[in-house]
């Protein structure tokens, strides 16, 4: 397994945790998602390592940013 962690701006509420979470789980090979919505962290655990392009791409989908992916 792989683990990756970003920082998420923007998120305000539980509803954008649940935005980021549902599209970031989506991306192929994504096996757990979680958010913090104090810190902005987004930890993504995969079977092999996700491009992280793919997964700002999930993030500004939901309608958030990535920073310094």
């Amino acid at each position: 397994m792989a683990t990756a962690t970003y920082t998420v701006k923007g998120m305000t509420c539980g509803h954008c945790v649940s935005s980021v979470k549902e599209e970031v789980g989506e991306v192929a090979g994504v096996a757990e998602v979680e958010v913090d919505l104090a810190t902005g962290l987004l930890t993504v655990t995969s079977e092999s390592p996700v491009d992280a392009a793919q997964i700002s791409a999930a993030v500004e989908a939901a309608g958030y940013e990535v920073v310094n992916p």
